[in-house]
């Protein structure tokens, strides 16, 4: 009985951090179609999410980008017979229908097509100079994380890692640090890519350090300190975009049909004001951190 009631409310509170709080308002201004056409193996989708949950992560990493999802291509694109199968286990859609793997909150680690993301802010991050035979091995060893639950207590460690350590009992501090051996159980979006590029030895934001003499080196850092925002940041990605075509090549930028904001009815210029004050707040935290990285 404790089990059933324990599960109910688990669910309750699940649903409820997954409920949208806000409206996007960015879609119209990108070419989602495109989007979907040019997409490749291994590329690592960023959404801004919009549910309670997501606002708590934007708070947390001071970053837009609250999800993280890798693209794995679309069924009849992929030939390896055991990955096959074990995606068959998880889809029976299109088998056309360009495919993301991705940890979600109360769904674990699921396969969903890209266009269940259509309407939303999304941007995409491509490796750089990422071979072939590399993008095949992300993806295979993304499917292996199929079936892993989301690690709820991983999301609290980062929350805990933000605060100075003086302020916090020995026994709250974070345990991200702490070795565990063996294959992850439960596993958030970032880190299950950012597991995925280590696996092929791909850095995303390394540790880099250089002696006296001029020799570098490379290590990695532990997956679970990855947030969606890294993949962004990251030099060795390259950042994709995608204009409307309508915007692009059918008018120049400089004879854009610009109205007075003033004359908007269905949102008040002080809102407006507000939400740019704040995206420029963001990006000065945002380049506050890169600078400490």
């Amino acid at each position: 009985m404790f089990v059933v009631v324990k599960h109910w409310l688990w669910r309750k509170i699940v649903d409820w951090l997954n409920k949208e709080s806000s409206p996007s308002s960015i879609t119209e201004a990108y070419d989602f179609e495109q989007l979907s056409k040019d997409t490749q193996i291994a590329d690592v989708v960023l959404v801004e999410g919009r549910s309670r949950v997501s606002e708590v992560i934007k708070l947390i990493t001071l970053s837009p980008w609250t999800h993280a999802a890798i693209v794995i291509g679309s069924l009849e694109t992929i030939n390896n017979r055991k990955q096959r199968k074990k995606i068959h286990q998880y889809y029976q859609g299109d088998p056309s229908e360009p495919l993301i793997i991705e940890s979600l909150l109360g769904f674990g680690t699921i396969i969903t097509p890209l266009k269940s993301y259509k309407g939303q802010h999304l941007r995409i991050c491509r490796a750089l100079n990422l071979s072939n035979k590399d993008q095949l091995k992300i993806s295979s060893f993304a499917c292996e994380h199929l079936g892993l639950e989301y690690d709820v207590r991983q999301l609290l460690d980062l929350a805990r890692l933000m605060f100075p350590y003086a302020i916090l009992p020995r026994k709250w501090r974070s345990s991200l640090f702490q070795h565990n051996a063996g294959k992850p159980t439960q596993i958030v979006c970032s880190s299950m890519i950012a597991r995925c590029f280590q696996h092929v030895q791909y850095p995303i934001l390394p540790i880099i350090r250089t002696d006296k003499e001029d020799h570098t080196q490379f290590y990695q850092r532990n997956f679970r300190l990855y947030v969606p925002a890294d993949f962004d940041y990251s030099p060795f990605f390259n950042v994709v975009k995608y204009p409307s075509r309508h915007y692009v090549k059918e008018i120049l930028f400089n004879r854009l049909p610009w109205c007075d904001i003033s004359k908007m009815t269905n949102q008040p210029t002080k809102d407006t004001t507000l939400s740019s004050t704040h995206h420029l707040f963001q990006r000065f935290y945002h380049s506050v951190i890169t600078v400490r990285r």
